[in-house]
């Protein structure tokens, strides 16, 4: 039999309520799948101690921190659990977790509504999302109650289950009606929703055949701070950047993005920026990369090899204003060079979570004067202007 199991000690945190640690105590071991009586209840084996059982080759003794028995190593056996025991412990486990629990509601067709209790924000094991990757998803940010550039990320969002060969479980209207009501019932005003599509639950196989039915999570995250325009280091990222075909998909698939970002904080940096197939610009882990150039131009990247970013493209249409204003002399979308981007007048970063962050230096070099430029504030500003109070075309209001 293997020694799988943990100590009660380490299910339970060392900081949980009495009540919650006498529930996980109710709940009896288990061995060879056998479900064990009380320790009161337990009579003695013949020429076995008092604290001491065998069940086939295994002995096992009890804990004095389970009623279970412990096996020869010391660690007590796992617990079979019912259903709403296993509802019991999630919840237990929510209660006395440690940071911000700041989900605050979320919706799954497969239970078909909307819960506002975090215990039971739950997908399936064999989701085809979670098991083999293959899942899109999309956010959208919550300002002042209205969600900004909802339709703008939600077509991104449909395109990119397209091309995941996604099937919808809903036409797109009760998509966006479905997102809508789940930011109503979590009374969140401030904070960010963020959604997915899979082919769903089914088997644990390769194709999703097997998988019937497509499946549609949101979860809305409360977060009551605004982004803020400081400045940031970042590195060129040693990591390999996604092909062209999965780079322009927003996919569940962020395994090289998540190695590019601890590489980044490896080396006491923000970000860490890639480099595409032919060495131009490319992006960031989960941001687009913009500069501004020595003759006031702002230069982005092409959109063909990296994720179009809808923050960025909002961003080039809002700088058209500071070109107006004579604070650029013009906009490109074009490859841009490593050279070209550490001798760049300015350099930010462009998403929906950091809005515009100045970058300030890259790698070894310091990007222009080593400070917040006066485009990237500009823009910085312009973009959180507009998420307040801009047209009904970026911003959904949410009837709570």
């Amino acid at each position: 039999m293997s020694s799988v199991s943990t100590s009660l000690r380490h299910i339970v945190p060392e900081n949980s309520s009495t009540t919650a640690i006498a529930a996980f105590r109710r709940v009896p071991c288990c061995v060879d799948g056998r479900k064990l009586a009380s320790r009161n209840a337990r009579r003695r084996a013949p020429g076995l101690r008092a604290n001491e059982k065998r069940w086939g080759n295994v002995k096992a003794v009890t804990s004095p921190d389970c009623d279970g028995p412990m096996t020869a190593t010391g660690r007590s056996n796992v617990p079979i659990l019912s259903g709403s025991e296993v509802v019991e412990r999630l919840k237990a486990f929510h209660e006395n977790r440690t940071g911000e629990k700041n989900y605050s509601a979320m919706y799954s067709s497969i239970f078909g509504g909307i819960t506002t209790d975090s215990a039971a924000m739950v997908i399936p094991m064999d989701d085809h999302m979670v098991h083999r990757g293959h899942g899109v998803f999309d956010t959208a940010a919550i300002m002042d109650g209205h969600l900004y550039e909802l339709d703008q990320h939600l077509d991104r969002f449909l395109r990119s289950a397209s091309m995941a060969k996604i099937q919808l479980p809903f036409d797109r209207s009760t998509i966006r009606s479905i997102l809508i009501q789940t930011v109503s019932a979590s009374k969140c005003m401030q904070g960010s929703l963020r959604y997915w599509l899979s082919p769903g639950p089914g088997d644990f196989l390769l194709s999703p055949s097997g998988c019937p039915n497509p499946a549609l999570y949101a979860i809305v995250i409360e977060g009551s701070s605004l982004p803020v325009c400081s400045g940031v280091k970042v590195i060129t990222s040693s990591i390999p950047m996604k092909s062209q075909q999965f780079a322009v998909m927003k996919n569940v698939n962020y395994l090289p993005n998540v190695l590019s970002k601890m590489e980044a904080e490896e080396n006491g940096a923000f970000a860490a920026i890639w480099l595409d197939d032919e060495g131009f610009v490319a992006e960031g882990p989960n941001m687009n990369v913009a500069f501004v150039t020595a003759d006031r131009e702002l230069l982005m990247p092409y959109f063909n090899k990296v994720l179009s970013g809808c923050t960025a493209k909002r961003v080039l249409s809002l700088a058209e204003e500071l070109v107006a204003d004579g604070k650029l002399s013009g906009i490109k979308l074009r490859n841009i060079t490593v050279r070209e981007g550490k001798t760049a007048k300015e350099m930010m970063l462009i998403g929906s979570g950091i809005v515009v962050k100045p970058v300030l230096q890259w790698d070894d070099h310091v990007i222009g004067a080593g400070e917040e430029g006066p485009v990237a504030q500009a823009l910085f500003e312009l973009i959180l202007d507009d998420m307040k109070c801009g047209p009904p075309s970026v911003r959904t209001s949410v009837p709570y």
